[in-house]
């Protein structure tokens, strides 16, 4: 804990020095993620689940990591995901060989251990690979305790994480470094290496092509065939990302990561290891726009049960186990360039209308695949009357900014309570009605200009992308009002094909932030609705463009200098690129 940056502790670790964002990649099996970056350092590591501390932390500066890289340093990199899955296949180039390392976290998952393999293979000549492994959980705090090496497994433990790793059996373990050792493969040849980090001590051997195989049965039956759809191979990938990203319990992260700054040295850098109910809506729509695969039942299951355990104190964000967030504090880490080492969100502790307007969206969708379950029916109803007490109260709104009276959160309510008006019978259904006409009503009497558009707040007439949403949900308040918000946003937010939020008095575009990729996306989709089929294919390909080479999508684009900004994988754009690719198909099941 710190008080200043005066009082950081440490130094980075220069072993594992920082890349630019758009080069890591993340595996990820739905309880925790790992941060690899192009020479094969993992990096970055929670354990053992999302919202625990780090193991590896080395991405926001402190100690811990898992390095397999070429011995020669004289190499190049590059590397690609197995379609569909979050299997990665690194490959590097020396001057005599090339080598390829095949990497996943194991799946099925558990919430209580991980598995993390890494097949290496020389494809072409002879190698020599290096090993460093250096757990140290409490984001780099604790060294392993009692390292040892039985029947060529190592073992270690600290902090209540067991450690194992099969495949290493010549390696040496160095204080304070961790485990060191090498390997030398010839033309054909491939070994492994199993690393297991439980909370209990476990005793099933670390059979690595037993672990493929379930691993790669898990991620056949978890990504459905996406031909019919635009980009096919990029929407699967989104659900890949969006797989991955969920949890047993339902509750899917908004990231991997923790602190990575949106600008730098402007305090903009957030913990996003946690479930946002709106994130998680965002992605429960884009599936069930394309058909009702289990994401789609995961996102109600969650939803549901957080509005019923809640009701009016509802949480923006929870840790996918279910539990409130903890404000947000900092750790005594250097963090990423440009960022700091926050853990824990203040966000949490807000309240967001828009939320209900999206929960109700979703139930609606999941009433469209007869998957509206008894308890979803019940949160749906309870949504409802928590609007019907709230709606008037100002809120933080989509961007969690000061509380204000928002038009996207009235208008994304109007939305849900339409959408759920068309599903409830008989005095429910006529309730959601009625309330969705006196909602609209008063927010015409705000927020509505004498030319037609929407102005941002009761107080603000400036541009806002958030009112893009209702406009790609296909919630229409008027043509003419649509095409005046849609032009006047276009006019003003757009910078070289990009689109931002909002606009940061007496700064230009992309000078206090970047461009927002969700905000592109749903431009594309709101452009779609309005029948401007070129336009919205336009801005689903400059926007889809905005990634790194492992496909992956923070949640800003500096246009500028092409460069990724804030934590990833972002779970909400890659659902909402996975939408366009499905609307302008033309493969929606929903309206």
């Amino acid at each position: 804990m710190k008080d200043s940056d005066d009082e950081r502790a440490a130094a980075p670790d220069t072993s594992c020095p920082p890349w630019a964002l758009r080069e890591y990649a993340v595996l990820a099996d739905g309880e925790r993620g790992a941060v690899l970056d192009p020479r094969g350092r993992i990096v970055w590591l929670c354990a053992p689940r999302w919202h625990d501390d780090a193991v590896f932390s080395a991405l926001i500066g402190g100690a811990g990591h898992f390095t397999v890289e070429p011995a020669d340093p004289w190499h190049v990199w590059g590397g690609s995901y197995e379609e569909g899955t979050l299997i990665r296949v690194s490959r590097w180039v020396t001057s005599g060989c090339v080598i390829e390392c095949r990497e996943a976290l194991a799946m099925p998952s558990r919430t209580d251990r991980l598995v993390l393999l890494r097949r290496m293979r020389v494809e072409r000549g002879e190698a020599r690979l290096k090993l460093d492994l250096d757990p140290r959980p409490g984001f780099g705090e604790v060294r392993m305790r009692e390292p040892r090496r039985e029947g060529g497994v190592w073992t270690a433990e600290a902090e209540g994480l067991r450690m194992r790793l099969a495949g290493a059996p010549d390696a040496v373990w160095r204080d304070p470094a961790g485990l060191c050792g090498d390997f030398r493969l010839g033309e054909g040849e491939t070994h492994d290496l199993v690393l297991e980090l439980s909370t209990e001590r476990e005793t099933e051997p670390l059979d690595a092509d037993a672990l493929w195989r379930a691993t790669e049965r898990e991620w056949r039956q978890a990504v459905p065939d996406c031909s019919r759809l635009v980009a096919p191979r990029d929407a699967r990938h989104a659900y890949a990302v969006l797989r991955g990203l969920t949890s047993v319990s339902g509750g899917m992260v908004a990231a991997a990561t923790t602190s990575l700054p949106e600008r730098a040295n402007s305090g903009r850098n957030y913990d996003y290891r946690y479930a946002w109910l709106r994130d998680q809506c965002y992605a429960g729509l884009a599936v069930a726009a394309h058909g009702p695969h289990p994401l789609v039942d995961d996102a109600v299951r969650f939803v549901a049960e957080r509005i019923l355990a809640d009701g009016d104190e509802v949480r923006p964000a929870y840790t996918v186990d279910g539990r409130p967030v903890g404000p947000e504090r900092s750790l005594r880490l250097p963090g990423y360039p440009g960022g700091n080492d926050h853990v824990g969100n203040d966000a949490g502790a807000q309240f967001q209308l828009d939320t209900f307007g999206e929960a109700l969206q979703l139930f609606a969708a999941a009433a469209a695949h007869d998957r509206l379950t008894e308890e979803a029916r019940r949160a749906a109803i309870l949504s409802v009357d928590v609007v019907e007490r709230q709606w008037l109260k100002p809120d933080a709104g989509l961007w969690e900014l000061e509380d204000r009276w928002w038009t996207h959160s009235r208008l994304g309510v109007v939305c849900g309570l339409r959408r759920m008006a068309e599903v409830l019978p008989g005095k429910d259904g006529r309730r959601c009605a009625d309330l969705a006409d006196t909602v609209l009503r008063e927010t015409r009497r705000r927020c509505l200009l004498p030319d037609g558009r929407w102005r941002r707040a009761e107080d603000d007439d400036g541009p806002e992308a958030a009112l893009l949403v209702p406009m790609a949900r296909g919630c229409t308040f008027g043509d003419h009002h649509d095409a005046a918000t849609r032009a006047y946003i276009e006019s003003r937010l757009t910078e070289d094909g990009y689109l931002f939020r909002f606009e940061h008095p007496g700064e230009s575009l992309g000078e206090a932030e970047g461009a927002f990729l969700l905000c592109g996306f749903t431009m594309a989709l709101a452009t779609h609705r309005v029948g401007d089929r070129v336009g919205a294919f336009r801005w689903f390909e400059r926007t889809r463009a905005a990634c790194g080479p492992p496909g992956l999508f923070a949640e800003e684009y500096d246009v500028r200098q092409r460069q990724l900004r804030g934590n990833l994988p972002q779970a909400f754009v890659h659902a909402m690129m996975l939408e366009c690719a499905v609307r302008l198909a033309g493969e929606s099941t929903l309206p």
